[in-house]
């Protein structure tokens, strides 16, 4: 077995444990649509109840939102923008129709398909907006972290000046000094330089007469 099928296969067997919403204002669709995934051995399949997308995220908190729908509604798209920060998205459409796909995409669906879809053709596309979504939150962890490091070492820096202007330190004895405190306080480096600088920033300057 190669490594594309093993990474599959480890995709497909997470996918069995995997909790469901299902969205659809069709209740004959919904059903068709809950049986292909019963047959499919997903653990659970939640159907919502009520128009409200948030609402239903918030009780069912699933794995996985499917919204399933005949014609394009755009304002379903702002509901599933609230949403598809905390789960991925799939969707499901009766018509073809690239610009409303391109909205859906931007909204935050991670997979827009047509209706019909075979049976065997369900996982795959499940397993591909699982993978999909993970890939996003992992590259949006590494981002905000990076903006983070950023931002510190922004204040490092203007700590550092701060106290070689107004305590004549040289630049690395205002580095030690930093780090001294916060080991006295026992707090992350980062935490005192941000109060460090908000504190001097904050103080009222004098102005000469």
């Amino acid at each position: 077995m190669g490594l594309g099928e093993k990474s599959a296969g480890c995709i497909y067997t997470a996918l069995m444990a995997l909790t469901i919403l299902l969205i659809d204002t069709d209740a004959e669709r919904a059903k068709a649509l809950e049986d292909k995934l019963s047959e499919s051995g997903y653990a659970r399949v939640v159907r919502a109840e009520g128009p409200d997308l948030a609402a239903a995220v918030e009780r069912a908190r699933p794995d996985l939102v499917i919204i399933d729908m005949a014609l394009p509604d755009r304002d379903a798209l702002e509901d599933i923008r609230s949403v598809s920060a905390a789960s991925p998205v799939v969707m499901f459409a009766g018509t073809d129709d690239p610009a409303f796909a391109q909205e859906a995409i931007a909204a935050g669906v991670c997979s827009y398909n047509l209706s019909g879809v075979a049976l065997q053709d369900v996982r795959p596309i499940l397993a591909s907006a699982v993978a999909l979504f993970q890939r996003y939150r992992h590259v949006e962890t590494e981002l905000a972290a990076a903006k983070a490091l950023l931002n510190e070492r922004r204040l490092i820096e203007r700590a550092k000046a701060i106290l070689m202007k107004n305590r004549k330190m040289t630049e690395p004895d205002a580095y030690r000094w930093l780090q001294k405190k916060a080991m006295n306080e026992s707090r992350k480096l980062a935490q005192v330089v941000a109060d460090f600088v908000a504190e001097e920033e904050n103080q009222p300057r004098e102005t000469k007469p």
